[in-house]
This record gives C-alpha cells, sequence and structure tokens, in this order.
C-alpha cells in the first residue's frame, strides 16, 4: 500500500490520462497518410508521457524528496526505452537523475546500477557530445562525494569542468557546477585558498 501510494503521488495521478491512449491497441487505419498521421499523433503522447514524468522526477530531487522521484524517473526510463531503444543516448538524463535520486534516498547499489548503464552507452556512442559527458562526469562526481571518495570526485569534475568548457567555452554558466562542487571539497578539506578561488570562478 506504502508503494502504491508513493507511486500514485509520485507520477501516476499525472500520467494517467497520458497511458491510456499510448497503451491502449491502436486504430486500424486504411491509408497510408493515415497511417503515418496515427504514427505521429502516437510519438507525440508518448513523448509527453516521458516529459510529464520527467519533469515531475526533477521537480522531487529539486524539493529534496528523492524516495518521490525514483517511480517518476523510472516511468520516464520505461517509456523512453520503448520509444528509443535501449542505448540510446537520450536516455541518458535519465540514468542520471536516477542515480542522483537514489543517492539521494541512500540506495548506493541501486544508484551506481544507473551510473554504469549510462557510462556504458556513452562508451557504445562515439559521437557523444562533451556536454552530455560532461552530465555523466558531473553524475560520477556528486556519486562519490556521497561515497566519501573525494579523490575520484575531484577527477570527476575536473572532467566535467573540462568537457563543459570544450562544448560552451571557458566563462559559460554550464561550468559553474563543476567548479561549485569542487569548491565544496576544498571547503570541507579546509584548503581556503582553492576553495575561494573556485567560488570566485563561480
Amino acid at each position: 500500500v506504502s508503494h502504491q501510494k508513493t507511486d500514485w503521488n509520485s507520477v501516476h495521478s499525472k500520467i494517467c490520462p497520458l497511458l491510456s491512449p499510448v497503451l491502449k491497441p491502436q486504430r486500424c487505419f486504411h491509408s497510408a497518410k493515415d497511417r503515418k498521421e496515427g504514427k505521429e499523433e502516437l510519438l507525440r503522447k508518448q513523448e509527453s508521457l516521458v516529459a510529464v514524468a520527467m519533469s515531475r522526477a526533477q521537480c522531487f530531487v529539486w524539493a529534496g524528496q528523492p524516495l518521490e522521484a525514483i517511480p517518476a524517473a523510472l516511468q520516464a526510463l520505461r517509456s523512453s526505452s520503448r520509444l528509443l531503444g535501449p542505448a540510446s543516448l537520450r536516455l541518458l538524463p535519465i540514468y542520471l537523475l536516477l542515480a542522483e535520486a537514489c543517492t539521494g534516498a541512500g540506495r548506493p547499489r541501486q544508484a551506481a546500477k544507473y551510473l554504469s548503464q549510462a557510462q556504458w552507452i556513452v562508451l557504445q556512442s562515439p559521437d557523444c557530445s562533451a556536454a552530455l559527458q560532461s552530465k555523466l562526469h558531473q553524475g560520477l562526481g556528486l556519486f562519490s562525494i556521497a561515497e566519501g571518495n573525494m579523490d575520484q570526485a575531484l577527477y570527476h569534475l575536473a572532467n566535467d569542468v573540462y568537457l563543459a568548457t570544450a562544448e560552451f567555452g571557458l566563462n559559460s554558466i554550464e561550468v559553474s557546477g563543476g567548479y561549485f562542487h569542487m569548491a565544496n571539497i576544498f571547503f570541507h578539506q579546509n584548503k581556503m585558498d582553492a576553495a575561494d578561488s573556485l567560488y570566485t570562478e563561480v
């Protein structure tokens, strides 16, 4: 009952009207034009379902409710996997969000599993952009912080900064997240010069 209530509050109360048209058997169309339009309409509905689920998951993570974010993120993952295939680069943000939510909910093994899946997708995609690789390294860095492995965290966050700089430029807002998390690590290590320098950069 508790699981069903969490699931309902997290995502299903919002996506039930969207699920029915996606899951029910599709109408039989007589013309190629009608079939094409029917496919496009189904695709729009499926993408809308993923967008709502991702938005719900992200809102819960930002609100500091990672446990509530997990069912919504899992719904986004299931729907996206059906739509795009299991190795699509577009699944990467969902895996990273799931890893963040699981880390925040105290489920490190699940978080590690989702991060491994995200890494596998990147390794299988030679055309993966520096922006997505940057997000992956930031996710790995935050997970390493939660695990207490600060050296590993600094390694990943430095890669995050490097890749974000390569994609967006040295003074872009996208670079600031990596700097900020590195500054926090140095602050807690009492390395105030390094921390102040990075906070200034942010």
